[in-house]
């Protein structure tokens, strides 16, 4: 444990301060102040001597979290990285992205605020950075063995990573320009900038794995080609199928998904140029959508100059504390405010739209909204609330609802579930002999911890495969869930 009587002296959680509002909404950099690393070696103090640590539990990932806990508040940064890493390809990824589990999980949040776990995370792998501590990581011998992994998010690369490691010969293949998949284009740079992601990129090439841009499977490669090139291939190409709101008026311009959206304004913070992008300067805006997508929309939205933004979202406003049904150590559903919420903008909570109405060109200017309750299982109308609310720009944050079919996936013969996922074995295994399926595209929707564990566990699957063992850690399941909702 780290020091025996620190989450009795030290009980208060700090966390780093975030730049003033009025600063950081005039560019797109990280929100966060520099890190006092006196502050996090602190913070690691509070880590308990808890018998079971459920942050274990809590986190997919099986991060050892103790131990760097223990290491960071003695200052032995270095023996704290190769911890983190033991369990974490990118720390520096989920140290900024992931939600936390594992401080929901924390023993000491039964009746402390929890330790800071995601905060130590993030300032280790920098200090490593900063140091020059991450350095690439080559076989030691090759296998033989050729591996295509389709998809570069952080399931992909994870997969990509350990199998390069493990000795392979592995091509990642990614339809956009660049290597990172939404890592690169959905997440907005003021939540993570992209030198986090391109220097892991080049630690990545330097081992031997092989990036492939601007290739779609399924078109530029039929799945046969891939097939025959490749011994083994594992589908990383997430959950891409946008929800829609069919409703009246949905046709109407300036109605735009939340990935047609983000990563426009991506590429134009990374100073590229976007000819026919459509920002949301001088327009009331409104993000339909309570999630993380939905507050990516909203910065991007303030920091373009909205006149106005509005949240939506058809579910009640959690609660603040964590409730009765969801107790420790589970992920409880509260009110949460992210940076962006700080920003500005309003939230509406337990609304739906009815109808987007638009002009005589067709560009929509406003949506009715009506308020609903849940009654037996589904969403009712409230008579007399409903109201118009002005809109020149309005953004689909509502989710996935699987991978794309049309391609790749068809072409390959794969199977699907019934919630639209690819059908997998307890090996990661598809229907079809030597396809794999990681991440998002086999679990449905969820977060950067299961999609970078599940890419770890597949390619311990893919290696036992090839070769018929695997020194790689063992697989995780598909079906295993953690210990929170």
């Amino acid at each position: 444990m780290a020091d025996p009587k620190g989450f009795l002296t030290v009980r208060e959680r700090e966390l780093p301060e975030r730049r003033p509002v009025p600063v950081r909404l005039r560019d797109w950099h990280e929100v966060y102040e520099p890190t006092d690393t006196a502050v996090v070696r602190r913070q690691a103090s509070r880590c308990m001597d808890c018998g079971i640590p459920f942050c274990h539990n809590g986190c997919p990932l099986g991060n050892l979290v103790p131990e760097w806990n223990d290491l960071t508040w003695h200052g032995d940064w270095r023996d704290a990285v190769e911890r983190l890493h033991a369990t974490n390809n990118f720390p520096e990824l989920t140290g900024r992205l992931c939600p936390a589990p594992c401080e929901t999980a924390c023993v000491l949040g039964i009746n402390q605020p929890p330790v800071t776990i995601k905060q130590i995370e993030a300032t280790v792998i920098d200090v490593a950075y900063e140091n020059g501590w991450v350095t690439p990581h080559p076989p030691e011998r090759l296998s033989g063995k050729t591996v295509a992994v389709v998809g570069s998010g952080p399931a992909g690369l994870a997969a990509a990573q350990q199998l390069t490691r493990a000795g392979h010969t592995v091509a990642v293949y990614e339809r956009d320009d660049r290597p990172g998949g939404l890592l690169r284009y959905g997440i907005p740079e003021f939540k993570l900038e992209k030198r986090h992601l391109d220097r892991r990129l080049e630690q990545m090439e330097a081992e031997g794995t092989r990036f492939r841009s601007g290739v779609e499977i399924g078109r530029d490669i039929t799945a046969e080609d891939l097939q025959e090139r490749y011994d083994a291939v594992v589908l990383a190409v997430g959950s891409t199928e946008r929800r829609d709101l069919p409703v009246p008026g949905r046709s109407a311009a300036g109605i735009l998904q939340a990935m047609e959206y983000l990563p426009w304004a991506n590429r134009v913070a990374l100073g590229e140029s976007v000819p026919e992008q459509i920002t949301a300067e001088g327009r009331d805006v409104v993000v339909i959508g309570g999630g993380d997508t939905g507050a990516d929309c909203l910065g991007t939205a303030l920091r373009q100059g909205a006149r106005s933004v509005t949240q939506l979202e058809i579910m009640p406003r959690p609660p603040q504390d964590r409730p009765d049904g969801q107790p420790w150590p589970t992920y409880p559903l509260t009110y949460k405010v992210t940076s962006a919420h700080e920003e500005g903008g309003e939230r509406l909570f337990s609304v739906s739209t009815q109808e987007f109405l638009a002009d005589a060109d067709g560009w929509v200017t406003g949506l009715s909204l009506v308020e609903v309750r849940f009654v037996d299982g589904r969403f009712e109308p409230v008579p007399g609330t409903e109201r118009e609310l002005p809109a020149q720009l309005v953004l689909l944050a509502m989710g996935f609802t699987g991978p794309r079919r049309e391609g790749l996936l068809e072409q390959l013969g794969v199977e699907f579930g019934p919630r639209g996922t690819v059908v997998r074995d307890d090996t990661y295994q598809s229907t079809v002999p030597g396809v794999f399926v990681a991440g998002d595209a086999g679990r449905g929707q969820s977060l950067i911890v299961w999609a970078i564990a599940e890419g770890r566990s597949c390619a311990a699957a893919v290696d036992r495969w090839l070769t018929g063992s695997t020194v790689l850690p063992a697989p995780i399941p598909p079906t295993a869930r953690p210990l929170m909702v």
